[in-house]
């Protein structure tokens, strides 16, 4: 059992492409930590370069403005880390005036590039310097971000496997944490029923090609119920103008299929209500390094179907209660289809994997991740 912090921190968490509603893990893991941090009586502030919307934030933090020149979201790596060498010093200044102005004693760097980690400006030694690798840093990025950590966060054992051979010792694991919607139950188990017999089939991603939607759209044929998909396009970009390439493909292939509704971008509030709104949600992802949308789902009792890759496992299915959850990437979109219909058709295993789902999510509660993470950098 870990104990609570008695007196409050100050952390501030960087990360540049950070806004409300971004269809992205890394921004809401960063808000759910965050809300988790201040809902324990810390103090959390997150630092970011987008502008914000005109609307309240999220309870008990702080929303923090950078001035990051030449830069407009979505961009790509490339055009970002040009911009961060260039304002390296003029940014470090910013984190150590927020550092002061905030009482800031821990700063999390959320990302190597995306998070500021890689800057080699001067930050205060006092300062506990946590890098969050929600993905293994590309190598321009890399040396100098885990050299200046005195903790390297990862969300999974995945990635910290991958991390492993880059020589860092100082690696903890620390899950994402759920955002909280006290709004938002599960469905009762009547109307989970009806969800099982007629409901839809849903998909929710970012524009991005290792997620599989366009690869699922492709294949998919003979679903005998609604098939729902909801994209999103984030503030990053593999090249410029990539996701929407990959959208008027998937539009194309949507068109194709009878039955299908594909519709854009969820807002937060949103997405847990649309989730639990699902007979079951597939997770086509080629590679996942924690899995947040399966979470989520999970957390709203709505079975997930996903290929055994990256994390997915560990989250779906650890110590073999959702082995029928899971199949093998070889296997393709058409194993995917199987899993689901076969899930969809059992009554008896049905409602005993929205339980399971459903009591395996809780242990992401953000209350408890805050202070794992509390504890990992101390």
């Amino acid at each position: 059992m870990i104990n609570h912090t008695t007196s409050s921190r100050g952390v501030l968490l960087v990360l540049v492409s950070w806004t409300p509603d971004a269809p992205a893990g890394m921004e809401r893991a960063t808000a759910a930590l965050a809300v988790g941090l201040a809902q324990n009586g810390h103090r959390p502030v997150i630092a970011t370069a987008v502008p914000q919307p005109g609307r309240p934030g999220l309870p008990g933090v702080t929303i923090a403005q950078l001035r990051l020149d030449d830069v407009r979201f979505p961009c790509d790596d490339d055009v970002l880390r040009r911009a961060i060498t260039y304002q390296d010093t003029k940014l470090t200044r910013q984190i150590q005036n927020l550092v002061t102005e905030h009482r800031i004693d821990t700063v999390l760097f959320t990302d190597a590039l995306w998070g500021l980690g890689r800057l080699r400006g001067d930050i205060p030694g006092h300062l506990r310097r946590a890098l969050a690798a929600h993905v293994k840093p590309h190598t321009l990025d890399a040396g100098p971000a885990l050299a200046r950590a005195t903790r390297v966060l990862v969300p999974s054992t995945v990635v910290r496997d991958e991390l492993a051979g880059w020589g860092p010792r100082n690696l903890r694991v620390v899950p994402n944490a759920l955002l909280p919607d006290a709004s938002v139950a599960p469905p009762t188990p009547s109307r989970r029923e009806q969800l099982r017999r007629s409901g839809p089939v849903r998909l929710l991603a970012r524009l991005g090609p290792e997620k599989g939607v366009l690869d699922l759209l492709e294949a998919a044929s003979g679903w005998n119920r609604p098939v729902e998909v909801a994209l999103a396009e984030a503030g990053f970009e593999t090249s410029k103008g990539s996701q929407s390439e990959l959208l008027d493909s998937c539009r194309k292939a949507a068109a194709r299929i009878p039955g299908l509704r594909l519709r854009g971008a969820l807002a937060w509030d949103e997405v847990l209500p649309w989730l639990a709104g699902a007979a079951v949600v597939i997770v086509p992802s080629h590679k996942e390094t924690f899995g947040l949308v399966a979470l989520e789902a999970m957390s709203v009792g709505t079975p997930v179907v996903a290929y055994r890759v990256g994390n997915l496992p560990a989250l779906i299915g650890p110590t073999g209660h959702g082995d029928h959850l899971l199949v093998d990437h070889d296997e393709g979109p058409a194993a995917l289809h199987k899993a689901a219909q076969t899930l969809l058709e059992g009554d008896i295993l049905y409602a005993a994997t929205t339980q399971t789902v459903y009591r395996r999510a809780a242990e992401f509660e953000p209350r408890r991740i805050a202070d794992f993470f509390l504890e990992a950098v101390s």
